[in-house]
């Protein structure tokens, strides 16, 4: 899996930082969720032509 990189910065937190944080933690999680989804798939049909 990829690492995440984390940084941390000592200033005043706004409600937006903490969205745009969040989001970008969604939009990680979906984007990975679709490739897992896809290599399984293609893992599956590999197999079915070949061992079915």
């Amino acid at each position: 899996m990829a690492e995440a990189t984390q940084q941390i910065d000592f200033v005043p937190v706004k409600a937006e930082d903490i969205l745009a944080e969040r989001t970008r933690g969604w939009d990680m999680f979906v984007l990975a969720t679709k490739w897992g989804i896809g290599v399984v798939i293609v893992i599956l049909v590999g197999l079915w032509l070949f061992a079915g």
